[in-house]
């Protein structure tokens, strides 16, 4: 039998007679689908549909107003992700939670074409956000609930389908002539239906008991659960190093490729940014497949994290645009192959089945946290020392983030 004690949590291990059953090819289109319905709910509409608003509204304060919304909103989001995923948890129920979540969500979204005053709009984003994350909480889980671990690399593959699609629908609602500004959020609440809906309604996955608390206990060492326990958190501050380094640059790559060449523009970024989104789709697919073939999950993790601190110490010493955006290619397609992978693996080392929602709730504050942080360090650092000084820094992260999964010793 394969030792899996490195990589599985010791209190879900099982006999590998399950290995062979796959979970439905249907279940799986369908759970990828909403899965990128969750990414349509909210890319478009907080990187395009509120800035623009905030402006009409505040004016010359929009950038300090958008600061002050970005900031609750996190909050906001980090909380419910937790919460609302524990409720699933303790009701075992997914479905129920991310409908209610979508029918909220979907509500309190369009009433956004409604609101007048910043501080009505500061309320509405705080109850937009708990309700989202009614949603993706439980969604994200449900993963958990449904995929066996050897396909958990191919999941991660699929998930690099949301942020591709995410961006894209950015562009599609904002299409000249397509429809008002009302209507886009309309537009948006119906993608998300469409996107989401089909799983609920027609997704019936194939029950594995071995992800559920049904399964038989296994008795377990002490160093097992102590290398459990390390994989847990080596993972959850690998994911929080690369996720600085994603967020600080997602927010600033236009100046940054300004500093390089001025003659940068922000068309010309967005299709770098879209060639690498649509680019890490297929690369994420076969990394993930490969993982799963050779029962290997953790060292495509390692390999894209080396990636990226490669890329970002292309970044800090180029000083032509080609090279600067080469160098950028890389660090990107590294980073989200990363991150799609990461978030089905980490599916696989949740200790505890019965409250996988609360759990990976936990790793979600990876995602919001350095978004509450990194603009404040970059205005630190950019303004005395430019650019290359924090690429230089966001490469030390990526580079610990890679010692972090290549000493955990067993990699599979």
């Amino acid at each position: 039998r394969t030792e899996r004690a490195g990589i599985d949590s010791a209190a879900s291990e099982v006999s590998d007679k399950a290995t062979s059953a796959h979970q439905a090819t249907r279940f799986m289109a369908l759970y990828t689908l909403a899965m990128a319905g969750g990414a349509i709910a909210y890319v478009p509409f907080l990187t395009v549909l509120l800035p623009v608003r905030i402006t009409g509204m505040a004016g010359d304060s929009d950038v300090q107003w958008l600061a002050y919304v970005t900031f609750t909103g996190a909050i906001a989001a980090s909380l419910g992700n937790i919460a609302f995923g524990w409720l699933s948890d303790i009701t075992g129920s997914r479905r129920m939670w991310i409908l209610a979540g979508l029918v909220l969500s979907s509500i309190l979204l369009v009433n956004f074409a409604h609101v007048e005053r910043l501080n009505t709009l500061i309320a509405l984003i705080l109850a937009w956000q708990l309700s989202l994350n009614m949603m993706l909480g439980p969604l994200g889980a449900w993963a958990g609930d449904c995929v066996p671990d050897h396909q958990k690399g191919m999941l991660g593959g699929l998930l690099a389908f949301s942020p591709a699609l995410g961006a894209l629908s950015g562009a599609f609602i904002t299409l000249p002539g397509l429809v008002g500004p009302d209507a886009r959020l309309w537009l948006v609440a119906v993608l998300v239906c469409v996107c989401v809906l089909p799983v609920l309604l027609f997704g019936q996955p194939v029950k594995f008991p071995e992800l559920h608390d049904s399964a038989a206990p296994v008795q377990v060492t002490a160093d097992q659960s102590r290398r459990a326990r390390r994989l847990v958190v080596r993972m959850w501050v690998a994911r929080l190093l690369i996720q600085i380094s994603e967020a600080a640059l997602f927010a600033y790559l236009y100046f940054w490729f300004r500093s390089v060449d001025t003659a940068m523009g922000p068309s010309n970024t967005a299709q770098v940014l879209s060639l690498v989104l649509v680019a890490a789709i297929p690369a994420a697919m076969i990394t993930g497949k490969w993982a799963d073939r050779q029962g290997r999950p953790i060292f495509p993790l390692a390999v894209c994290a080396a990636f990226s601190n490669i890329g970002l110490a292309a970044m800090a010493v180029s000083f032509s645009l080609t090279t600067a955006i080469a160098a950028y290619v890389v660090f990107g397609l590294a980073t989200t192959v990363f991150l799609s992978l990461h978030t089905g693996q980490t599916l696989r080392v949740l200790p505890k089945p019965h409250r996988r929602g609360r759990d990976l709730g936990i790793f979600n504050l990876t995602n919001t946290g350095p978004s509450l942080v990194m603009p404040w360090i970059v205005l630190a650092l950019v303004p005395v020392f430019g650019f290359p000084i924090l690429l230089a820094l966001l490469a030390c992260l990526t580079l610990a983030a890679c010692v972090l999964l290549l000493t955990l010793g067993d990699l599979r």
